[in-house]
Formats: C-alpha cells, structure tokens, sequence
C-alpha cells in the first residue's frame, strides 16, 4: 500500500499536488531594508530592520507595518544548509513575490522573475557546491503607482479608498527549499475525463531521461488501489491516459465522482526509477469531475447544477493578501461552506495553493479569477497575458476549479464599446485561456459588456428583493435584463457577441453592511444590527432562489474587507449570524419571508 501522508502534512505543504518529504521552510526572521531612491547595490544594503517572512512589510505581522510608498525593498536570509549529495539539485521556491524580484544566491545572481502573483523557483545547487551555509538576497521592485501592471484590489492612493485595499509589496508567500534528484520531476498535470472513465496524466522531467527510465504510476482511493502501472520514459515529457476500473452501475460511480457534497479524491504515488534505482518519489491527488456549460445551465459531471457562490477577496486585517498560517486557508474554506456555499468566487486574487487543496478536500467549487491592471497599454497586456499563463499553469489540475475569470468589470479594458483594440484583447484572453485549458467554462469579462464568454455574468445590488425578483424570476425577465437593462451602470453585452443560450450568473449581488449607528464603513446597502442583516440576506437570496432564469449566483461578501463592512463575518472571520441560519437561506430550503412587499430593510449607500 502506498505511504499515506496525514491531514496536517497534506495541508502545509506549500505544492499540494506535487508533494515530496525533502522540503523546508524558510519563513521566519530576514534582515530588511527599505531604499527608498532604488539605488542600493547587491552588497552595499545597510540592513537596519528584521521582517518576519512571508509577510509584506505594510503589515502588522511583517514586524515592519509602514504602509507608506516603497517602490524599492531588500531581503536578505543567512541559514545553515547540508552540503548538496552527488546527483541532487538543491531548488530554493518563492510562492509570490509582488512585483519584480531579482535574486542572488551565496553571491551569485540567479534569476529575475517579473509577476506579483505566480511561483518561481530556482536550482541553487551549484551556487551551493562545498557549502554548509546559505546566503539569499532578494531585491523587490513594486511602483505603488503604477497601474499597468496586474494588482487586484491593491489602491494606488495613500490611504485605501472605495473598493481597493492597502498594498501589499515584496514577498508575500512561504519560501522553502526542496532537496532533489538530477532528474527529477519537475511538473505534473491531471485532466479528468469523466465520460471514458479515465485520468490524463502528463509528466515533465527536469532534464531528459536516462537510458532504462520507468514511471510507476499508483492510484489509491480509501485503501483500494486502483491503479498500479509502469510506464517507459524517454526525452523530458510523458503523457498518459489512465483507464480506471469502472463500477459500471451509476450508484457505485457517483461515490468516485468528485462534487462539493463528495469530494472524493484519488490519491497517488508517482515513483520515477532509473534502472533498479527508485530516483524520485512524489505524492499527488487528482479527482474524476467534469465542469461545462449546456443551454442555460452549468453543468457538474453532466449534471445541470446549481451555483451558490460567495465573493471572497482573500484579505486579512494583520497580514494583508498574505495568510496568517496554513490553518487560516483552511479555516476561510470551512467558513464558507458553513454558510451553505457550494462554491467562490475568489476576487481579484490568485491564491495559496493550500487554499485550493481545503476546497479539492472539503468540497469547494472556485472560479479562479486573474488580478487586474487599471490600465490599458501593449505593456499592461504583455504582463497580464505572460502571469495569467502561469497562473492556469499552476492551478490547472485542481478538482475544485470550475471556471477561468481573466478579466472584471471592465477593469483594464475602459472602452470595450468603442474601441476595437479593447475587446480583441478580451476574444483573445477567451481564447488563450480555453486553448490552454478546453476543460473548463472561461468568463471572458465578468460583470457586463460581454464580448466573450460561456458564462453571462451580472452585477446587480439592488436591494430591493422586489426589483431582484422582476430582473431575474424567469428565462423572459432574465432576457429583458440582458436587452434593455443596465443593473451596473454598463450595457450587459455589446455588439458581436451572440447571446444563444448561455448560462447566466448573477456573480455580484447583496453587499449587506451591518454598521451600527454612529460607527463608519460602507457597503451597497446598510442595515444596523444581526437580525436586520439575515432579514435581509434571506429577502434577496429568497428572490435569487425563485428566480427559473439564472443558473446560480454569487452572495457579496464572506467577510467584512477593511473599509468594506458587508460581509457575512467580521474580517477577523467572526459570524455576524449563526452561520446554521444563513445556511439555511443559502441552500433555498425554505422560502423567504416579505416577497410581494419591501418594507424599508436596507439604506442603499
């Protein structure tokens, strides 16, 4: 039988899906410095401050917490090291670092990786030969003002302002070592294939094979092995479709399909051997689930299914965009689904990797969105389109995923309607995104001016369950919205794009604020205590449910987010109702109360 890792390991390794036992991190205590004219050299850094990694340096927890601008920030870690063995490679990871970091190693500069969002990793090993310490310095450079670059929700503004947050700078994920084999593999990727009952394997090594190199591939579920196949490997790549034992009768298939209410995993060992030398042992998890679009309907394993999704930004008072630890992702998954959620919308982030592995094993559906530039220049989309690719890169094979969001309310792309350049960029996001991923549903734009997309997505925060109700209570109202109505203040589609049959989402909706009298915040619509809140909340999800036009829709918000009250739970993830009672309202299982008259409930704002 496979070794089994436990819960706990599973969940704090920084690469959920491409596990091995040498790694260590690196967080902790960085010497620091802040240059504030970008003219320190490697070398001459007067290092006059300490920075608890990963934490960004606005933050509490970094230690630092200055918020102010800082385009230019130096790290630098001194660690003891094992001397790296005969045939090992030595691999230094940085989840993210926002936004363009060049780093040295024992003195030597190694790598310059241009994104605020994506992983990078770099082979050390040679910068490391007849070494027992480690020297690593980075230098971060992130404009606070520049809006040309890929930066979510993060403000340009001193202060934060509107919908946009304080910045987050530097390194802002775990950064870890990871002892390997020379070759070694170096990515895996999984794609489902529900109808024929198989798993799509490819496999990328680091350098080519040598002569007599097999893959052993084992596919477990709870103690029953699946699959146990070897396959010969030759050049660097490998790619493989694996035909699972089919059950043959619906209810046995049904327990190995993956959903929210079954997430079930197949977990897996991948053993690369050279000869009778097992070289490099990895452990991964993949699942048997497909997503897609069919008429008006969103689809789970050829199913029409409904979404109940919540809007997540991802942010944390302490912290910013970085997590206070691994428990917390967990933590933010479970509070989700005990709302009733089926899914989120993670907004304006692409997250650690060990928030998707809670939701891969709890049963959480995500739409993946990209963060965005404000701006829209041949420059701003060479660095959007070049981070997105990486993005899909490292996400692809995660069950949860059930939809590609490149782009949001226009955001980078202003003129949609009169400029030809803008909504050629959004086809070609469409088509770059479902040419690297033909698997899943892609939301070209989401929120209005559709030009692309298999999802029509709408952002609506009338609080009036009335108004909810009439825009959104059958296919013919929901067809009237999309011709004549403008709920953003945007035209929903424009011309060239082809309605037919498309799903449609109600993707933002509610933004109920709880902010008692006298104390400040905002939110699209207010209301001053507990009680008044699920009153509300249970008025417009009540409607949503009633609705036979839309295929599902997205609750605004988790959590409350800075200056933004209007979240189901405060921002330090404190229920403001008994989540057994939204949940309740969530899963439509008893009709809301007040439908045929709006008493007063919310103070649009």
């Amino acid at each position: 039988m496979p070794r089994q890792l436990s819960d706990e390991l599973r969940g704090n390794h920084p690469r959920p899906q491409l596990q091995r036992e040498g790694w260590r991190s690196l967080d902790g205590s960085w010497d620091f410095a802040f240059d504030p004219s970008g003219s320190f050299a490697h070398g001459l850094v007067p290092w006059d401050r300490r920075i608890v990694v990963p934490f960004p340096p606005e933050s509490e927890a970094s230690g630092i917490h200055d918020p102010g601008y800082h385009g230019v920030v130096w790290y630098r870690l001194r660690t003891g090291i094992e001397p790296v063995a005969e045939r090992s490679r030595l691999l230094l990871h940085f989840g993210a670092v926002d936004y363009q970091a060049k780093v040295w190693v024992n003195g030597y500069f190694l790598l310059e990786h241009v994104g605020g969002h994506t992983p990078f990793v770099i082979d050390i090993a040679d910068a490391c030969l007849g070494s027992t310490t480690l020297e690593i310095i980075v230098r971060v450079e992130d404009d606070p003002h520049d809006l040309a670059k890929p930066r979510g929700k993060q403000d340009w503004l001193a202060e934060p302002h509107g919908i946009w947050y304080p910045r987050t700078s530097g390194i802002w994920q775990t950064v870890w070592l990871e002892t390997v084999s020379d070759p070694h593999v170096s990515r895996l990727q999984w794609t489902p294939h529900l109808e024929q009952w198989e798993l799509g394997i490819a496999v990328t090594l680091s350098s080519a094979a040598p002569p007599d190199t097999t893959l052993r591939v084992t596919l477990y579920r709870q103690g029953l092995v699946l699959i146990d196949d070897r396959y010969g490997f030759t050049g660097t790549e490998l790619s493989r479709r694996l035909a699972l034992p089919d059950p043959g009768i619906d209810d046995h298939r049904n327990l190995l399909a993956w959903t929210p209410s079954n997430p079930a995993l197949i977990q897996s060992e991948i053993e690369l051997w050279v000869g009778n030398e097992c070289v490099d042992v990895i452990w991964s998890y993949t699942a048997l689930r497909s997503v897609g679009v069919r008429g008006n309907r969103f689809m789970l394993n050829g199913r029409p299914f409904y979404l109940r999704m919540v809007l997540d930004q991802g942010y944390w008072p302490d912290t910013l965009l970085a997590a206070p630890d691994a428990a917390a992702l967990r933590r933010d998954v479970e509070l989700a689904i005990s709302f009733g959620f089926n899914g989120v919308r993670k907004h304006q982030k692409l997250e650690d990797p060990r928030w998707l592995y809670w939701c891969d094993v709890l049963g959480l559906l995500v739409w993946c969105e990209m963060p965005s530039a404000y701006r829209f220049t041949s420059v701003a989309v060479e660095r959007l389109v070049a981070e997105w690719i990486l993005a899909i890169r490292r996400d692809y094979s995660h069950p949860c995923i059930a939809a590609w969001v490149p782009l949001n309310e226009s955001w980078g792309v202003p003129d949609l309607p009169t400029n030809p350049a803008h909504r050629e960029y959004v086809r070609a996001l469409y088509s770059l995104t479902k040419t690297l991923d033909p698997t899943r549903p892609v939301v070209g734009n989401d929120g209005w001016e559709h030009i692309a997309t298999d999802i029509v997505t709408i952002h609506d925060y009338a609080s009036s369950a009335r108004v909810i109700r009439e825009r959104y209570g059958s296919p013919e109202a929901v067809q009237g919205v999309l011709a004549r109505q403008q709920p953003g203040g945007r035209p929903l589609t424009l011309m060239g794009f082809t309605l037919d049959e498309h799903p449609v989402v109600l993707s933002e909706f509610g933004g109920i604020a709880l902010i008692p009298e006298g104390q400040a915040g905002w939110g699209y619509n207010r209301v001053a205590d507990s009680e008044a809140l699920l009153s509300a909340f249970t008025r417009l999800v009540g409607a949503v449910h009633e609705s036979g036009g839309l295929a599902g829709f997205c609750f605004t918000q988790l959590t409350d987010t800075f200056q933004e009250k209007n979240g189901l739970a405060t921002a330090q993830r404190e229920p403001k109702v008994a989540p057994e009672r939204i949940a309740v309202v969530t899963r439509g299982r008893r009709r809301a109360q007040a439908m045929d008259v709006d008493p007063e409930p919310m103070q649009e704002t």
